[in-house]
């Protein structure tokens, strides 16, 4: 897979399993776990990116006497995760449009 649509795909994946409520980095890849594995260290790349987009928030607090980062989305995060609905419309066209051939064998 296209190295640039797999990372714009698990963005978006990351932020969709924190859209309901914030969450911290186990959380999050265990959430995933079902649909898609993901190492922590590209997690942590990927929340960092996001952050800086500013697509989410990061706030500490203590848990179980050690800090814990939790994320929030923010509306440009969840702005994105629209966008990403309307874009696979036109992914599932084009995905169409490739099969059709193999669709009618």
């Amino acid at each position: 897979m296209d190295i640039q649509l797999k990372r714009g795909l698990l963005d978006v994946c990351v932020l969709a399993a924190i859209k309901n409520e914030d969450s911290y980095g186990y959380r999050i890849i265990k959430d995933m776990h079902p649909y898609i594995e993901m190492s922590e260290s590209t997690l942590y790349t990927i929340l960092k990116r996001l952050e800086t987009a500013q697509m989410l928030t990061v706030r500490s607090a203590e848990h179980n006497g050690r800090l814990r980062k939790y994320y929030r989305i923010t509306e440009a995060g969840k702005q994105r995760i629209e966008e990403f609905r309307q874009e696979w419309e036109e992914i599932l066209a084009i995905w169409r449009f490739v099969t059709r051939e193999e669709q009618h064998e």
